[in-house]
């Protein structure tokens, strides 16, 4: 068995709502990022990107694309639960916390935490979910950039 572990890449996408940071390692994506502005260099290896990336635009035009990549979420039982049932929600519906923590016999406090803690938001549909009266915040803000993105991918689901 080889205990070597590889480096992870970084790709940068600009899209509509801004740059994308795609964190990738032998193939597997690991974690999307949203920058105001690069923190490393980008990968010189873009083709390992390029699925990715060309789902990614696809999404951007089409809120229907089906993501097909393979992932690695890393993240505890629980989370891995709460992500695996917003994979569930329909493009252009919503959710909110209430209602997947009843569905998960958990709290909306917890189901909160864990789409804060999503590696993968957009494949993940964190931005789904919202708070029984509004919005809700997103990736852990409740205003600000963060909050425009999530209102974003709403609107743009909703057509």
């Amino acid at each position: 068995m080889n205990n070597e572990q590889t480096e992870s890449s970084v790709h940068l996408l600009d899209t509509p709502i801004g740059k994308l940071a795609l964190r990738m390692q032998d193939g597997v994506l690991l974690k999307i990022d949203f920058l105001a502005q690069p923190l490393r260099p980008a990968s010189k290896n873009k083709q390992q990107f390029q699925k990715l990336t060309n789902q990614l635009q696809q999404y951007f035009k089409n809120p229907q694309t089906d993501f097909n990549i393979k992932s690695d979420e890393r993240g505890t039982v629980f989370q891995r639960r709460v992500w695996q049932a917003l994979r569930c929600i329909p493009v252009g519906e919503t959710r909110t916390y209430g209602q997947i923590a009843k569905q998960l016999s958990s709290s909306p406090r917890a189901v909160g935490g864990a789409c804060r803690a999503n590696p993968l938001p957009i494949i993940t549909p964190c931005h789904r979910v919202t708070a029984a009266n509004g919005t809700g915040g997103f990736a852990g803000a409740r205003q600000g950039k963060l909050l425009e993105i999530k209102e974003w991918l709403l609107e743009h689901e909703a057509g």
